[in-house]
C-alpha cells in the first residue's frame, strides 16, 4: 500500500482537554475549527464531548452546523466569524452562539433573529476582530440587557509569556469589562498557560489540546508514516528530483516515499527536513514534490518499508520548523489522502 498512514490518537487528545482542564480555574471549552485543526471534526468532537467539553468554538457558521449535526442539542456551538449576511438561517436552525464583532453585525443579528443567543468580541490591542472601546461604550447599553451569553476577546501574544501585550491586553479586557454580569473570556491554549489571572470565566484551548506548542506537556496526538516506494543506487554525481537541486557527493541510497506538498508536506521543508527510521534521523534530498519525496537512507543497516515524519521523534512542531513554520499550519493542511485510524 503506498498511502501514508495517519495515526490519531484521541485518548491523548482527552487527556491534553482534561490537564487544560485542571489547569483552569473556570469552564474549559474546545476550539474546533478547521475540521477540528485538520484531524476530522466527527471523530475529534465526538471525543472532546464526552471528555466533558461543554462549549465548542468554530470559525464560520457552516463549521457550526456541521458540529450540530454530529453533537445534537445541548453543546453551545459558538461561532467565532458572528452573525454574517447569509447567516441567519444557519445560526438560528442549528442553535449557533454567533459573537458578535461590529456594530453593523449586531444591528443585523437583532433584527432578523431578536431573542437569539449571541455573544460579544471585543478588541484589546490584536485589531484583528471584535469592537473597539469607543464601540462598546456606544453599544453596551443595548446590547448587555439582551444578555449575551459571553463576552471575549483574544491575545496576540500569549505564546510568549513575557510579552508586555499581554499584561496590556489583559488591563484592557479589564477596563472594558470589569462592572459587566457576563460570562467572560480571554485565553485560548496560550493564555490558559499564563495562568488564573487570564482565565476569567471560560478559557478556549485549541492547538494544546492537538499536542502543539505552547503547550510544552501536551501529549503527542498525531504520528503520519509514509510508505517507502522505491529505493535505488545513486551514483556520485548523480542528481535526485527536479531541478537537480540536489547531486550526490558520494555513493548513496535513495528512497522514495510516497508523499509531497499536495498532503501537506510544504514544498519549502526540503533543505532542512529529515524523516526517522526508527531513532535514525534521515535527510530529505532535493526537492518536494507534489506526491514524492526523496530520503537519504544510505546509513540504514536495513531497508525501510515506511518512514516516520510525525511522530515520537519529531513533534508537529519540529516538523514545522523545518519550513519556518508553526504546528498549526503543519496540522491544517494535512491533505484528504491518508489513511487515516483512530486509536
Amino acid at each position: 500500500m503506498a498511502t501514508a498512514v495517519l495515526s490519531i490518537d484521541t485518548s491523548a487528545l482527552a487527556e491534553n482537554w482534561h490537564s487544560l482542564n485542571a489547569m483552569a480555574q473556570c469552564e474549559t471549552a474546545a476550539v474546533v475549527k478547521a475540521d477540528a485543526y485538520g484531524l476530522g471534526l466527527s471523530q475529534i468532537a465526538r471525543t472532546l464531548s464526552r471528555a466533558g467539553a461543554r462549549s465548542f468554538f468554530v470559525a464560520v457558521a457552516e463549521e457550526g452546523v456541521a458540529l450540530r449535526e454530529i453533537l445534537g442539542k445541548g453543546p453551545q456551538i459558538n461561532v467565532f466569524s458572528g452573525h454574517m449576511k447569509g447567516d441567519t438561517s444557519l445560526i438560528r436552525d442549528a442553535q449557533l452562539t454567533p459573537m458578535l464583532n461590529s456594530v453593523d453585525q449586531m444591528l443585523l443579528h437583532v433584527e432578523a433573529l431578536p431573542g437569539h443567543p449571541f455573544g460579544i468580541q471585543l478588541d484589546t490591542g490584536m485589531n484583528r476582530l471584535g469592537l473597539e472601546a469607543v464601540e462598546w461604550a456606544a453599544l453596551r447599553d443595548i446590547a448587555l440587557p439582551q444578555n449575551p451569553k459571553l463576552i471575549m476577546s483574544h491575545l496576540a501574544c500569549a505564546d510568549e509569556p513575557d510579552h508586555a501585550m499581554n499584561a496590556a491586553q489583559l488591563k484592557a479586557f479589564h477596563e472594558m469589562t470589569e462592572d459587566v454580569a457576563v460570562p467572560r473570556s480571554l485565553a485560548a491554549t496560550g493564555g490558559t498557560l499564563l495562568g488564573p489571572d487570564y482565565h476569567f470565566d471560560m478559557v478556549r484551548p485549541g492547538i494544546g489540546l492537538y499536542g502543539g506548542l505552547p503547550f510544552v506537556d501536551a501529549r503527542p496526538v498525531v504520528e503520519l508514516h509514509i510508505p517507502v516506494i522505491q529505493i535505488r543506487d545513486v551514483a556520485v554525481g548523480e542528481s535526485v528530483g527536479y531541478g537537480n537541486t540536489w547531486i550526490a557527493r558520494s555513493p548513496s541510497r535513495i528512497a522514495t516515499i510516497s508523499a509531497g506538498y499536495a498532503d501537506g508536506i510544504l514544498r519549502g521543508m526540503g533543505p532542512n527536513a529529515h524523516l526517522h527510521a526508527g531513532s535514525s534521523a534521515v535527510p530529505v534530498v532535493g526537492r518536494i514534490s507534489m506526491d514524492m519525496i526523496g530520503v537519504d537512507v544510505t546509513g540504514l543497516a536495513e531497508e525501510p518499508e515506511t518512514l516516520e515524519l510525525i511522530g515520537p521523534h519529531q513533534s508537529v512542531d519540529t516538523v514545522a520548523g523545518f519550513a519556518d513554520s508553526i504546528g498549526y499550519e503543519i496540522l491544517t493542511s494535512l491533505g484528504g489522502r491518508y489513511k487515516r485510524i483512530y486509536l
